[in-house]
């Protein structure tokens, strides 16, 4: 089915497989802190799954590819949350710049994501053409589900 788009697709299924596409892959890099970090100071707790850095950079490379230049305090927007303060009200926390450097800097290793003139990252060829493909084959399980 020609001209399917990321932006066709529903966001959890194509983040989802996407992530086990860089898994399967093996190419994307991990730092050796995954197991133990904190996503943001808002949080109380590491992610309890083990898979979390390849859904952050699933959901990272999802997030560059519909915007056409995002830089790291753009994405700490996006994946920040609301600080529990006891009996404050609660307030919006952006999430580690650390986190989502690393993840656009691991992108950019293995060619998804490049440098954009204008400041920021910017989807290369090779990765709107792999994200392409993933989504095709996303729409394709779904139909075949649907059947």
């Amino acid at each position: 089915m020609p001209g399917v788009s990321v932006r066709d697709v529903d966001a959890q299924k194509f983040i989802g497989a996407y992530a086990a596409f860089l898994k399967r892959q093996g190419k994307l890099q991990i730092p050796g802190w995954v197991d133990t970090v904190k996503t943001g100071h808002m949080k109380e707790l590491p992610p309890q799954s083990v898979d979390w850095f390849y859904i952050r950079a699933a959901a990272v490379a999802r997030h560059v590819y519909l915007r056409k230049s995002v830089g790291v305090g753009r994405l700490r927007k996006a994946h920040g949350g609301q600080k529990n303060r006891g009996s404050c009200p609660s307030h919006h926390v952006d999430a580690s710049g650390s986190v989502d450097r690393k993840v656009l800097q691991a992108l950019e290793k293995i060619g998804v994501v490049e440098i954009s003139p204008k400041g920021g990252r910017k989807i290369s060829q090779t990765g709107q053409r792999d994200l392409d493909r993933i989504a095709q084959t996303t729409v394709a399980e779904d139909e075949e589900g649907e059947d």
